[in-house]
């Protein structure tokens, strides 16, 4: 699939920073491509953050991705830094 700016959401802003929430389809290593996030270079900054929920139609996983760079209407982010770990039960 590709980036739905309808699932891309504000949590938090503050001194030039924004916490943002992203949920789709695809893949981790999917929406760390760089320019997946493209559409939305006019919002997004270097430094902020987007708690994600990832692969929520296969084996759901969350995590935070960083805006490592923006410029020229392409987006970047780091690898997803997962969130959670191993269930025991």
């Amino acid at each position: 699939m590709a980036f739905s700016s309808k699932d891309l959401s504000v949590l938090a802003y503050a001194n030039g920073f924004t916490l943002w929430h992203y949920t789709t389809v695809d893949l981790a290593t999917d929406v760390d491509t760089s320019g997946y996030f493209d559409d939305a270079a006019n919002i997004v900054r270097v430094g902020d953050m987007i708690m994600a929920n990832v692969d929520t139609d296969g084996t759901p996983a969350s995590g935070i991705f960083l805006i490592n760079a923006n410029a020229a209407g392409v987006v970047d982010v780091a690898d997803m830094t997962t969130v959670g770990g191993t269930d025991l039960d």
